[in-house]
């Protein structure tokens, strides 16, 4: 019998695949992000702090026509901070402001178990479709989905695919569907996922994960699938365009992650101006790299960092990195079955051939023999960035890696980034969140999940455990599930450009996946 999910998804076009459908992935088609709309309001409000995260205002709704609103302003005297949050509170609907409900549960008498806990939380955590109201910075999303959580209120990119692990095992292939849907339909209007579903997302993406959380549906109707594959098409077709391409000394084609606007982020805009003012270079060209650096997922790491310790010297644009590029590769594998899957014989040859070229460049440009381990290549430097990261787990993970390496990463993941409470990030201590003593529900399933399939399954069973203790522990002492985890003490992570977040989608979803494989009766 065939799964359907909801016959919208099937009415709207497919970018690149109907001719005539019109594209709104033209930058000058997309709607215009606060910063862009509020111009020196948004400035003055961001840069004196009116609010203590960057990322309140930008998530602000207007409670009356944007032009009165800025006209007002222009005509009054703001330039004491009481008054400017006075005129901000009275014409927009600010989030956080009032107190609102923390996505953890409470309950008297005893703590739920762990499992009945993120069962629970999903409810929480989920949204019904959303039409956004007038000059607010959200995108429209037609299906149900999940947030992260905290501060994260809106639909993520990579976040998601590892929530719906979660759902997967706990029985909630409906929200998997309408959460593909969705990226789906950002895909038909946009040419890519953003990173997140706001406005001010949409000239970056996350690490491309949406041919994974495919894998995880079992619907199997074939006007369905014709469409996702169309998606999957259209979102390789962006990576494989512009900025993000890179041309390797030898002429082989990797990719990079890339910035796409040369402004600070709206969410982070007071950050960015204050890391541009101590750093040495062109603030264009800084804010472009904290983009990029914001598109790996990895914010901030010193994976980016020009002298490996200092987010001032931050060139993530001048890095290769093996972590999206062995995503990459997994989707062109994963486009070639499909095409194989619905008998286009042509589409699937291409896509595996250009998946076998870019394993190849992976293995050559990306392998560090002498370390046993898989690293960036710095394009400046021409050579692989020294230190070893959680990164070096993906080509097992996606199926990149041959034995003889995958042997090599087992060891240099137990012997470097092996930690009392699972996986560290990185092996240096930058007070970057993305950064050791860190260690990051996603990078723990990335690494079992390679570790795995590739035979290492004593290892991919020690993190799990490690890990799954810290989260109980933690849980235990706090009632939350939190976004990060300090895996030296087993404890609640830091570091970062705003406080520990609580609720937390990608933690419930791993947590409840590694609980499926390594101990289902203990929690």
């Amino acid at each position: 019998m065939l799964r359907r999910i909801p016959a919208l998804l099937l009415a709207v076009c497919v970018l690149a695949a109907v001719p005539g459908c019109a594209s709104r992935s033209a930058d000058t088609n997309w709607p215009k992000s606060p910063q862009q709309i509020y111009g020196d309001l948004y400035r003055a409000v961001e840069m004196r702090a009116i609010f203590p995260d960057s990322k309140t205002f930008a998530d602000a709704v207007p409670k009356r026509p944007v032009k009165d609103i800025l006209t007002a302003y222009k005509a009054g005297d703001y330039s004491d901070n009481a008054a400017l949050r006075r005129f901000v509170l009275a014409n927009f609907d600010v989030p956080g402001v009032q107190p609102a409900p923390k996505p953890g549960l409470t309950q008297s008498g005893p703590r739920l178990g762990l499992l009945q806990h993120i069962a629970a939380l999903w409810p929480h955590l989920t949204r019904p479709p959303l039409k956004p109201k007038p000059g607010s910075s959200a995108l429209a999303l037609p299906y149900p989905y999940v947030v992260p959580g905290g501060r994260f209120r809106e639909l993520y990119y990579w976040d998601s695919y590892f929530t719906m692990l979660g759902l997967k095992a706990d029985g909630r292939e409906d929200l998997i569907d309408s959460m593909i849907g969705d990226f789906v339909s950002l895909i038909e209007r946009y040419g890519h996922v953003p990173n997140g579903t706001r406005t001010y997302y949409l000239h970056r993406s996350q690490p491309p994960l949406l041919y994974r959380m495919m894998g995880l549906s079992d619907v199997t109707d074939p006007d369905v699938l014709k469409r996702r594959l169309a998606a999957l098409r259209t979102e390789h077709r962006w990576w494989m365009s512009g900025s993000h391409v890179v041309t390797m000394p030898d002429g082989a084609i990797l990719n990079r992650y890339a910035g796409g606007t040369d402004t600070p982020r709206d969410e982070s805009y007071r950050e960015d101006v204050l890391t541009a003012r101590h750093s040495e270079r062109p603030p264009g060209a800084v804010y472009r790299d904290l983009r990029a650096g914001a598109e790996s997922g990895w914010d901030f790491s010193s994976r980016w960092f020009a002298d490996g310790r200092h987010l001032t010297t931050i060139d993530t644009m001048d890095v290769v990195p093996v972590d999206l590029n062995s995503l990459l590769y997994g989707m062109e594998r994963t486009i070639a079955s499909q095409c194989q899957l619905l008998d286009d014989a042509a589409c699937a040859k291409h896509y595996t051939a250009i998946a076998d070229k870019r394993r190849a460049a992976i293995e050559h440009w990306l392998w560090d023999d002498e370390l046993g381990r898989y690293g960036d290549w710095d394009i400046v430097k021409r050579e692989i960035r020294p230190g070893v990261t959680a990164a070096t787990a993906y080509p097992l993970f996606t199926g990149v890696a041959s034995r003889a390496h995958a042997d090599r990463v087992a060891r240099i993941i137990r012997h470097d980034l092996l930690a009392p409470g699972g996986l560290r990030t990185t092996r240096v201590d930058t007070g970057q969140q993305w950064d050791k003593p860190n260690g990051w529900p996603p990078l723990q399933w990335i690494a079992v999940e390679g570790l795995r399939r590739t035979g290492h399954t004593l290892l991919a069973q020690i993190i799990a455990h490690r890990f799954l203790h810290t989260v109980e522990r933690t849980y235990q002492n706090t009632g939350k599930l939190v976004e990060k985890y300090d895996v030296e003490r087993a404890k609640p992570g830091g570091g970062g450009e705003y406080p520990l977040q609580d609720g937390f989608g990608w933690t419930n979803g791993v947590t409840r996946a590694l609980i499926a494989q390594y101990g289902e009766a203990r929690y």
